[in-house]
């Protein structure tokens, strides 16, 4: 079990890679919990775009994509339960060819270099192992141009069931400074539910 950069520990919670009933359930409060319009709002799809979730859990907020201009729409997650999970959500746009979703990690998405237009990871990034090392491979596949979102639980307005998951200032500073220097400039986003950090290839 991989140790979380911003925890220092590996976590056992069924949140950070659900397995069996314990996370098909992980996947269920996601879906109740997590309301990321802002978000939508923030990525700002245009027709055509190719975009990337990365930790997309059950396919919520994938779901939300599909409802955006986006020409085509990925999912990357190492949970297989979750992977399904989104699958059997999707499975119209899936068939249909406009969603795919893969096995992978942060670190290692296997998609092609300058292939993403918009990409976007939410209440995923601190339970990483090597922060650097997965917006390193976030900004080889984003296109000249592209857009990264990074959300990641509120500390301002946290929900009761987030509230002990928001992280301490010290930890986003440390997400902050690491986006600006892998991509030059990040920007911070507080959202309702979040807290967003935005930065173009």
């Amino acid at each position: 079990m991989s140790r979380s950069w911003a925890f220092g520990t590996a976590s056992r919670s069924p949140f950070s890679h659900p397995s069996g009933f314990r996370g098909r359930l992980a996947g269920l409060v996601m879906l109740l919990t997590n309301d990321h319009q802002g978000v939508v709002d923030l990525l700002a799809v245009r027709p055509g775009d190719q975009v990337l979730e990365i930790g997309h859990g059950a396919g919520g907020f994938l779901r939300r994509l599909t409802a955006t201009p986006a020409g085509m729409i990925y999912g990357v997650e190492p949970s297989a339960v979750m992977r399904d999970e989104a699958a059997r959500r999707l499975r119209n746009e899936i068939a249909s060819g406009r969603v795919e979703l893969r096995l992978g990690t942060a670190e290692d998405t296997g998609l092609p270099t300058t292939s993403i237009d918009r990409v976007v990871a939410l209440n995923n990034v601190a339970i990483w192992p090597d922060l650097e090392a997965g917006l390193r491979e976030i900004h080889r596949i984003t296109r000249p141009d592209g857009l990264v979102v990074i959300g990641w639980h509120s500390r301002t307005a946290p929900s009761r069931l987030t509230r002990r998951l928001a992280l301490p200032e010290d930890r986003l500073e440390v997400l902050h400074d690491t986006m600006r220097r892998v991509f030059g400039a990040a920007e911070r986003v507080e959202l309702r539910s979040l807290t967003a950090f935005t930065a173009t290839r």
